[in-house]
């Protein structure tokens, strides 16, 4: 993050520390985001940058260390606090989308509002709102099992933003799908939660995938060894659809 930038972080973790056992996960790691900006973290299996995720998004409670949201600490909140924040305040992109598979399509991206105590109508009527944009127009009935895998991770997106999330995380959300679908993939996640003013954090593997953020973090041993802006901006004509 620019120490220089105006804008304070949306999210911040301090000295952010977990053990496994004898395995330390992380050792001490500091990681800010901005309203708007998204960050990849890299690094090999069992660096710790999926466990450097789940620590930010409240999965995990670090055994030290602070998770700030919006300057407040939350890594203290007991766990019916926890669930409302990971429901309303954050979205979750998975590799394999972890949509319900008895549900239609547009009841998946509603759930988050149901839960919330949304009547199912008005929830639904919101949900269908992200389909066009999305590129998934006429999916809405779809069940999961009937969408490619690019379709399913797109409900996945407006699943993640239909509640206002602050914070989108997304754990290597291209990693079950082709190269081209995959590109299309990342590229609309960071086009959509950048127009939402929403924060990103990518776990990834891939190089390619890192480059359409603003910035790279590269953890290793539970530290982060390494942090570049981006390489490369996104052209026009991505092949994203609109």
């Amino acid at each position: 993050m620019n120490p220089n930038s105006p804008d304070p972080p949306v999210l911040q973790g301090i000295a952010l520390s977990k053990s496994f056992g004898s395995t330390h996960a992380l050792d001490a790691v500091d990681l800010a985001v901005r309203a708007g900006e998204s960050v990849a973290v890299m690094g090999p299996s069992g660096s710790g940058k999926s466990t450097l995720l789940h620590c930010l998004a409240n999965i995990e409670r670090p055994d030290s260390g602070q998770v700030l949201l919006d300057g407040e600490r939350i890594d203290q909140l007991r766990e019916p606090h926890r669930s409302e924040l990971r429901r309303v305040r954050f979205g979750f992109v998975f590799q394999f989308g972890q949509l319900l598979p008895e549900l239609p399509a547009v009841e998946n991206v509603a759930l988050p509002l149901m839960l919330g105590g949304m009547p199912r109508r008005e929830a639904e009527r919101h949900a269908r709102e992200w389909f066009a944009p999305l590129g998934l127009d006429g999916k809405e009935d779809s069940r999961p099992g009937e969408l490619s895998g690019g379709q399913a991770q797109r409900v996945a997106l407006a699943r993640a933003l239909v509640a206002g999330a602050q914070v989108v995380f997304a754990d290597e959300p291209t990693g079950a799908l082709d190269r081209t679908t995959g590109q299309d993939m990342i590229a609309m996640l960071v086009k959509v939660t950048k127009a939402q003013n929403a924060a990103l954090v990518v776990v990834t593997h891939d190089e390619s995938v890192a480059r359409w953020c603003d910035r790279t973090v590269r953890v290793r041993d539970g530290r982060i060894v390494g942090e570049e802006p981006a390489t490369r901006i996104p052209a026009a004509g991505t092949g994203v659809r609109r």
